[in-house]
């Protein structure tokens, strides 16, 4: 009898302390969504999002597979079509959806596993002629992983079938290439992985649940089969009550703008003159976008013609959003 009844204080404590922290977490987002965020240095406004207009829901998704849209971007092959991946615990699958939602198939991609995938981007690769997409393998909650992966991957070209393609039945891509990367100070959660769409250069901005976020870069051309090493290129003051907890990024398919969001907005930077060295866009001053209502926002992108972007969220039949820039 006093073995349960340690048992059952026990579990009465968890329970507690389990209750609090949803409170905790609660209040912090309902402060978030009522008190003004913080501008970074040089910014106009704390909230300027002038920029664009009031996000619109165009669609949801209709691929019922897709549970954890983890990410999306916008494929340079088919116009008008989006990649996305589900979270921990599905397989190596993209699924393609268009702007009405529907579903227009299902990849695997060959030679990949699936860890913890947060992120995708598309950018230049090994061949000038093609298109590639780059799958981030890179969550790491615990912070225990020597090094992370990005899976470098041609971009399929899409046939009318392979609409009746589903996770069950999927087309197979190409073998993907694997590249390794190893933060220089230690292992590190993140879940935004971005391509420079001229350079190839890939980044990584951390998820930090205390403090600022850190973005590192990849310089390319990044040879698959090896380590290598990022570098740290700083801390970004994100203006915002959740500022470390970055759950996506994109940089425009002009590579002038980068995008990044937290569970309840969006954050630019702006490189005013695109001929000056890209990096220097992390010294901008962000500005905040409303991206709508979101259940648990982690994956955004710029449209192709870079006018717009698009957001969605966790869930089955997850809301697309389209914020229209002016």
């Amino acid at each position: 009898m006093d073995r349960l009844t340690s048992k059952t204080r026990i579990a009465l404590v968890v329970l507690c302390a389990l209750a609090l922290s949803a409170s905790v977490i609660f209040l912090l987002r309902r402060r978030a969504e009522a008190v003004p965020t913080k501008p970074s240095a040089g910014s106009t406004s704390a909230s300027d999002s002038s920029n664009y207009r009031n996000p619109k829901r165009i669609a949801n998704l209709r691929d019922s597979a897709i549970k954890e849209s983890s990410g999306i971007v916008a494929s340079r092959n088919t116009p008008g079509m989006y990649w996305t991946h589900n979270d921990s615990g599905d397989g190596p699958f993209l699924y393609a959806f268009d702007e009405r939602g529907l579903s227009r198939g299902v990849w695997k991609v060959s030679g990949a596993k699936a860890r913890d995938w947060e992120g995708i981007a598309s950018g230049p690769g090994p061949d000038s002629t093609r298109n590639y997409l780059y799958i981030g393998d890179i969550g790491d909650n615990g912070e225990r992983r020597p090094d992370v992966i990005v899976y470098r991957v041609a971009e399929p070209t899409f046939a009318p079938d392979d609409e009746q393609s589903t996770k069950r039945k999927p087309v197979f891509t190409e073998s993907a290439e694997i590249i390794r990367l190893r933060y220089p100070d230690g292992p590190r959660d993140a879940e935004a992985l971005m391509v420079h769409p001229k350079s190839g250069n890939i980044y990584v901005v951390t998820k930090q649940v205390f403090g600022d976020p850190h973005v590192y870069q990849a310089a390319a051309p990044v040879a698959a089969g090896d380590t290598v090493t990022l570098r740290h290129l700083g801390e970004l003051d994100v203006p915002s009550m959740f500022g470390g907890i970055i759950t996506d990024g994109a940089i425009s398919p002009d590579g002038t703008r980068v995008v990044l969001c937290d569970y309840l907005r969006g954050y630019e930077l702006v490189l005013g003159n695109p001929s000056v060295d890209f990096n220097k866009i992390w010294k901008q001053a962000f500005s905040t976008i409303d991206l709508g209502s979101r259940k648990q926002g982690e994956a955004i992108t710029y449209r192709l013609d870079g006018r717009a972007l698009l957001a969605t969220s966790e869930g089955v039949r997850a809301p697309l959003l389209q914020i229209v820039r002016r």
